[in-house]
């Protein structure tokens, strides 16, 4: 029996959409057979057609020869399920340094750490944030912003608010990886 943060953990927020959220539905159940989870799901027009897979291990690693075990398993399901209608290059990639956050765990696992989240709407006339991740509590990430006059403040936003989050690749970020 799986712990709730365990199941928490797991459950991405940022979802994707179109062609990319059917990707996403065939490619999910096959990565965590292996023991990854997803990411996130791409399709862009660079190179052709790219269909970008971005994938880690639980602890939030991933190497090239596990890109080259997903990349071998996806691809024949992508083959058959023939969804993505003109030829397609198949990327598998780790999230890198400057990481997109889709899991409220996440937020937790990267706090002190510098991030960017932009909100669906517009809260008191302001879509971006920017500023040091305080963890993730009662269902809001709490974010330690820049607020103009009102100076540093830690604010607390609904994770259905966010369309998107990644950290910002700093000097800290970039010594902590090596």
């Amino acid at each position: 029996m799986q712990s709730e943060h365990e199941v928490v953990s797991r459950d991405r927020f940022i979802r994707e959409t179109g062609l990319a959220a059917d990707l996403a539905e065939l490619v999910e159940p096959v990565l965590d057979s292996l023991g990854f989870r997803l990411v996130r799901v791409e399709v862009s027009g660079r190179d052709g057609q790219t269909v970008q897979v971005m994938a880690e291990r639980p602890d939030g690693t991933i190497s090239i020869e596990d890109c080259e075990t997903i990349s071998r398993a996806v691809s024949p399901v992508l083959d058959v399920a023939d969804i993505v209608s003109n030829a397609y290059r198949l990327e598998i990639s780790s999230p890198g340094i400057d990481r997109p956050l889709v899991r409220p765990s996440d937020f937790a696992d990267w706090a002190g750490s510098e991030a960017k989240i932009e909100l669906a709407q517009p809260v008191e006339g302001r879509r971006r944030f920017r500023g040091r991740l305080e963890g993730f509590e009662d269902g809001e990430v709490l974010i330690e912003a820049d607020l103009g006059e009102e100076g540093h403040k830690i604010i607390g936003l609904a994770v259905g608010m966010i369309a998107s989050a990644r950290l910002v690749l700093t000097d800290e970020l970039v010594r902590e990886a090596l």
